[in-house]
């Protein structure tokens, strides 16, 4: 089925530009990656461009720099323009004015998208204004967490419901997120596509493959700042502790609070079996994902967390908090939902889970991952918006 489809999308592959609000960059390489997985789900079935707006305190040539290059088979155009942090709307007049310039570029060289799709509000604006001017639908893909934490208020509020109520269709990752959306009294017309895993990255370990017997592994991979609940996690562990000994934590990430999580590691004397492992490549966290029995994100709040997904695609059973757009992805067949700021139950759940392994097949978790969160699913929901979009825009 899916090679029959990808033939047929091959021959009217649509040409789309997507204007991402976050991306992969050198300076930091995680930020935004899960909008470059939507990218890459997107480009199965049609020809796209990147653009992105970067702000930089360096100098740089003009008012903007472009650079164009093919990232990870897939043109992107990186463009570069003056930051003033104390003066805020001069810079975003500067990102506008360098974004319709990169777009006037791949104008002159051919390129007229169908479609311009956006990702993250702010980036909605230059996306509409072009749209508006060259005749061109715009879908908006939307990723952020401050819509449910109520962080989009004033003018930030405008601008989404300017961009949103203009868009051809506005495209939360999640159930949730689109729901605190509207309740901000944005009307638009709401389609949820998820985010994405890359299964041929993340998948259970195969047969040959031996854990160690002896310790089951919890991993954790976060952002090590206060969102992600990690003193509860280890707070949970002490208690845990009193009752068994027969695990470890191996936490994977990096960020502002890990000092002060090692401090507290080593107050609750959980030194030699808590490990802190710092940023890993996507190849080295498929690694600790089929090396771990357990996977646990005791976050205070989320949206669609893409490393639920990839522990999922791994096979792996999830103890999370029940927040945000993860009781979406997690049931009894996948793990373990519990309050946030809750140590008392996530010490009961990881206790639960531990003891009962075996009633949770990798198999039929890393499959319901495929079915949903592959790029090849995301791809055809995407496509199928796009073509639907064109058709009756």
């Amino acid at each position: 089925m899916n090679e029959l489809y990808l033939k047929e999308s091959r021959t009217k592959r649509l040409k789309i530009l997507h204007i991402a609000g976050w991306y992969p960059s050198k300076k930091n390489p995680v930020a935004g990656i899960f909008v470059r997985e939507h990218v890459k789900a997107s480009s199965l079935y049609n020809d796209v461009v990147v653009l992105y707006g970067e702000g930089v305190d360096r100098e740089i040539r003009g008012f903007y720099q472009i650079e164009d290059d093919m990232e990870e088979g897939i043109r992107t155009l990186r463009v570069y323009y003056k930051k003033f942090p104390i003066f805020k709307k001069i810079s975003y007049f500067f990102y506008l004015w360098a974004i319709f310039r990169a777009f006037a570029k791949l104008l002159k060289e051919g390129f007229k998208p169908d479609i311009i799709h956006a990702h993250v509000y702010f980036a909605g604006v230059p996306a509409l204004l072009l749209g508006m001017r060259y005749k061109i639908p715009v879908i908006i893909t939307e990723h952020f967490t401050g819509f449910p934490r109520g962080l989009v208020k004033g003018f930030k509020r405008l601008m989404a419901k300017f961009v949103f109520e203009r868009a051809a269709v506005v495209c939360p990752v999640s159930e949730d997120l689109g729901k605190h959306i509207k309740r901000l009294g944005i009307r638009a017309r709401f389609q949820v596509i998820p985010n994405v895993v890359d299964t041929s990255l993340f998948f259970p370990p195969g047969a040959c493959e031996v854990k160690d017997k002896d310790k089951k592994r919890l991993l954790t991979v976060a952002l090590l700042d206060p969102k992600k609940g990690i003193p509860y996690l280890l707070e949970a562990l002490a208690q845990l502790r009193k009752k068994r000994d027969d695990f470890v934590l191996d936490i994977v990430g990096d960020g502002p609070n890990r000092a002060e999580y090692e401090k507290l590691t080593h107050r609750l004397g959980l030194q030699d079996i808590v490990r802190f492992h710092g940023l890993k490549t996507k190849q080295e966290v498929a690694e600790f994902m089929r090396k771990a029995d357990v996977f646990v994100l005791p976050s205070e709040w989320e949206n669609l967390p893409c490393v639920i997904i990839e522990a999922m695609a791994s096979g792996l059973p999830i103890v999370a908090t029940n927040v945000g757009g993860i009781p979406e992805m997690v049931d009894d067949e996948v793990g373990i939902l519990v309050p946030s700021k809750d140590a008392v139950r996530l010490v009961e759940a990881l206790d639960f889970i531990l003891n009962n392994l075996s009633t949770f097949s990798p198999e039929r978790i890393a499959g319901r991952a495929r079915k949903r969160f592959s790029y090849e699913s995301v791809g055809k929901k995407l496509d199928s918006l796009y073509r639907s979009v064109v058709c009756n825009p």
